[in-house]
């Protein structure tokens, strides 16, 4: 009880929700790989697995064993030392990207405050973007050190691309700076939260922006109908065509790893984030404390509320990302550059100037 009276130590909530965090990450793959399987098997009127345990639920597992005793090949005319640090750099960087996302509101105890985010930054919104662009070293070093020309064909489709639709990101996020006026992931919940519920959502705010952004996710995370640094018909695997075991494993989960961070980032900004619809931090505490809850405890359950909440809309944007490798076929490689560089960044140019406009005219008139 006198465990339960003291406040905590704000460096050891940080450190335990970082390792918490992670293991949700490193959970969520597995199911998400499962949830693929079947949703594919579903679409197609197949099965699907169904051998390894009940309705097939341990195929994850069986696959992961499998990966960890598969024998890691190294190319004997590859570069040692970037061949075996590129499946690294492939989840290092949306791993971090992913501590920046807050995933609830804030809890208060013994009269202190700790946020439910590992990385509490006032650059958050810019943070995410450049963190996740180093994505781009690993794919070079693998497709470069493997010594492989559908490798390396690869990794040059894969560092074009990210380039060509990382602009159109960039201009996208101008906008909702100019929106929001702030970087700071946490404030921009605040503010959806302020705006009215659901008529606060920067999907309503800008909807246009909110379709570059999530169109531009596919190709960053290099899926369907965006994958054309892995065309199987093209490039044999394109650039981890070399890896194998656990280095190949690497980068599978470093691009379930990247769907996760744009599925988060996509939510937080564009669908008020961590926030309940139609119901404010504030309102969901005062149910809780007349509910007969502690003010403490009530903050408890509502960053409980809130981080369901939050799952929810990250995991149907993940549906998304399977729904449409299922449904759209692979574009060519010249409708994709048409799309990023014709396309997508006039539209966030003019969805720029559009917001700027009407900002200072609203400006003007408070």
């Amino acid at each position: 009880m006198e465990i339960l009276s003291m406040p905590l130590n704000p460096v050891i909530f940080t450190f335990v929700l970082m390792v918490v965090t992670l293991g949700m990450l490193l959970a969520l793959v597995p199911i998400m790989v499962m949830v693929e399987r079947r949703g594919s098997a579903w679409m197609q009127r197949r099965i699907g697995p169904n051998r390894v345990g009940p309705f097939g639920l341990l195929q994850p597992m069986s696959d992961a064993i499998k990966l960890m005793v598969k024998e890691t090949l190294l190319p004997i005319k590859a570069h040692k030392t970037l061949f075996i640090l590129a499946p690294a750099l492939a989840i290092l960087p949306p791993i971090v990207a992913f501590m920046a996302i807050p995933l609830g509101g804030t809890v208060m105890w013994k009269g202190a405050e700790y946020p439910l985010q590992v990385l509490n930054l006032d650059v958050g919104l810019l943070f995410i973007l450049a963190i996740s662009s180093l994505h781009v070293y690993a794919v070079l070093a693998a497709g470069w050190s493997s010594n492989n020309k559908f490798s390396l064909m690869g990794a040059l489709r894969a560092s074009s691309q990210m380039i060509s639709y990382e602009i159109a990101m960039g201009v996208v996020v101008a906008s909702m700076v100019f929106t929001y006026g702030t970087l700071d992931l946490r404030e921009i919940v605040k503010l959806q939260e302020a705006g009215g519920g659901v008529l606060g959502w920067g999907a309503l705010l800008q909807p246009l922006g909110f379709i570059i952004l999530w169109v531009a996710a596919f190709a960053e995370t290099n899926r369907l109908p965006f994958d054309l640094p892995e065309g199987e018909s093209e490039l044999v695997a394109g650039y981890h065509t070399e890896y194998s075991g656990m280095t190949f494993a690497l980068f599978m989960l470093g691009e379930y790893v990247a769907m996760l961070v744009s599925s988060a980032y996509l939510a937080t900004v564009f669908l008020g984030g961590f926030n309940v619809p139609f119901y404010s931090e504030a309102n969901l505490r005062e149910i809780f404390v007349g509910m007969g809850s502690s003010a403490d405890f009530a903050s408890i359950f509502t960053v409980a509320i809130q981080f369901a909440s939050f799952m929810i809309k990250m995991l149907g944007f993940m549906w998304v990302f399977v729904w449409v490798r299922w449904t759209l076929p692979r574009f060519r490689y010249d409708q994709l550059m048409d799309l990023g560089w014709r396309t997508l960044l006039p539209l966030g140019v003019f969805n720029v100037i559009v917001t700027m406009i009407v900002t200072y005219y609203l400006g003007m008139r408070a």
